[in-house]
């Protein structure tokens, strides 16, 4: 059994899409990132950087294993279940490039345009415009890579997609047409199709906000600092 720490993100929804995937028994525990259910102690001795999303993994040797950070627990799970990687050294290193890629460029890019469209909008034109392009320059680089490709890695569909793709599944609200990246919206489509990922990004719809957040859940997302990251 998995213990998956959740809230409705893009981020959960990439862990969230590969337990759906792999069949492995889960327990979903909600943590509510607007009321701080993030920084509450027993939380951060799984999840030390207050984020979503975390697992405790019951069916190991020893010890039950927390797991942090979303790529590390698709790498975790992969390898758990020999599922959605590379058997071969090469194509092993290509997965880890463009899973790093994706933490490191797609997500923080998409989240950074997500915060200025949903809750600052107009209120900084140069940041605003600054992420969109930085945004759409990896939407391209998804483009050309995606040339003669079915998937990130080629034929074969992996944890590499499952992470970039809830990121360009909100492409349109971040307002950014895929019509520009004909080859990105034919893999979007394709992946959004299975059923595993539809029920991944179903997991806990009732959860999502529902109107701009009030001042509590804005001080909770938006105002913490080094002295308050330790709850």
């Amino acid at each position: 059994m998995i213990d998956f720490y959740y809230w409705p993100t893009p981020n959960g929804w990439k862990v969230s899409i590969m337990l759906e995937e792999c069949g492995l028994p889960y327990r979903m525990i909600p943590v509510n990132i607007g009321r701080g259910d993030q920084f509450r102690p027993e939380f951060l001795a799984i999840s030390p950087n207050n984020r979503m999303p975390a697992i405790v993994d019951h069916d190991v040797d020893g010890e039950p294993l927390p797991v942090f950070e979303s790529g590390a627990i698709l790498v975790h799970l992969a390898e758990k279940t020999g599922r959605f990687l590379p058997g071969d050294g090469r194509g092993r290193k290509e997965m880890l490039e463009w899973l790093f890629w994706q933490v490191g460029n797609l997500g923080p890019m998409a989240g950074q345009v997500s915060h200025f469209v949903n809750y600052a909008p107009g209120e900084h034109p140069y940041a605003e415009q600054r992420y969109a392009k930085e945004y759409h320059r990896c939407l391209g680089v998804l483009e050309r890579r995606l040339e003669g490709r079915a998937y990130l890695l080629g034929d074969d569909y992996s944890i590499a997609d499952m992470a970039s793709w809830p990121w360009v599944l909100i492409a349109r609200p971040l307002g950014q047409d895929l019509d520009d990246f004909p080859r990105v919206k034919r893999w979007r489509q394709a992946i959004k199709e299975r059923p595993a990922v539809q029920a991944g990004v179903d997991l806990g719809r009732d959860f999502r906000r529902q109107g701009p957040p009030d001042e509590e859940e804005r001080r909770n997302l938006f105002e913490q600092d080094g002295r308050s990251a330790g709850g």
